[in-house]
């Protein structure tokens, strides 16, 4: 069960190396003009926090923090090789160009703080997902790993098959009362031990709706699911973004 904390973050999980958060839609995970997701977690839990990773602030869900910095630098690692395995949920009032399947490319700087998908092959973003349609709902859902971790990354992948996140209107989503994309899933192993997170959106109407009607029976444990290996190009390079 979750712990609430405040309206910014609730603790899912803790071990003597981490914290694991589920952060509401619209909190920073830096801190603008107040305290971001960080410096709020560190004043409500009272220590030093190290991030290893980033969600946009749009982005509900799953956040690690560790706890000492030994512990950072070995999650960092994690990230950087592609060995913690992440899920998304996404809901979109588009219908895709294709059902399931790769998204890959570049990415590249567009306007107003936007990125887009480029062509070619050096340093791509590259993402997997599956959809699923529902009778009389007006969104499709989707559920989406990311093989990199690049900024806006999965946004960028749904606008670039024509099904832009409901509410990101940065990339031409549907009005919404949020943007209907949320960390579902987390999984790594840390210093011999494995490690499962899961959490399901509590924000938005168009949320709420999805889990009333109820996921795919093959989404409820992401980390079981058959995704595809990852491409060969991803073996050489390691990914520092997130």
């Amino acid at each position: 069960m979750l712990k609430p904390m405040t309206d910014a973050f609730q603790i899912v999980a803790q071990t003597d190396d981490f914290y694991v958060l589920n952060k509401a839609a619209g909190v920073s995970f830096h801190s603008e003009q107040g305290p971001g997701l960080v410096a709020l977690a560190e004043q409500q839990l009272a220590q030093k926090l190290y991030p290893v990773h980033r969600l946009d602030k749009v982005t509900s869900g799953l956040l690690l923090l560790a706890r000492r910095p030994e512990v950072a630098a070995e999650l960092t690692r994690l990230f950087a090789k592609r060995q913690v395995q992440k899920c998304y949920l996404a809901l979109s009032a588009a219908r895709p160009q294709k059902k399931q399947g790769w998204v890959k490319g570049p990415m590249q700087p567009a306007r107003r703080g936007a990125w887009r998908l480029g062509q070619g092959e050096q340093a791509p973003a590259v993402t997997y997902f599956v959809s699923q349609g529902y009778q009389d709902a007006p969104f499709r859902a989707f559920l989406l790993k990311p093989f990199t971790g690049k900024t806006h990354q999965l946004r960028v992948a749904l606008k670039s098959v024509g099904a832009a996140i409901l509410g990101d209107e940065l990339y031409g989503g549907a009005v919404a009362d949020r943007v209907y994309l949320h960390a579902y899933a987390l999984s790594f192993s840390l210093f011999g031990k494995q490690y499962q997170f899961q959490v399901l959106p509590d924000s938005g109407a168009a949320f709420a709706e999805l889990l009333q009607l109820g996921l795919p029976s093959s989404w409820l444990t992401p980390a079981d699911f058959p995704w595809p290996s990852a491409p060969a190009q991803l073996a050489a390079c390691s990914d520092q973004d997130e």
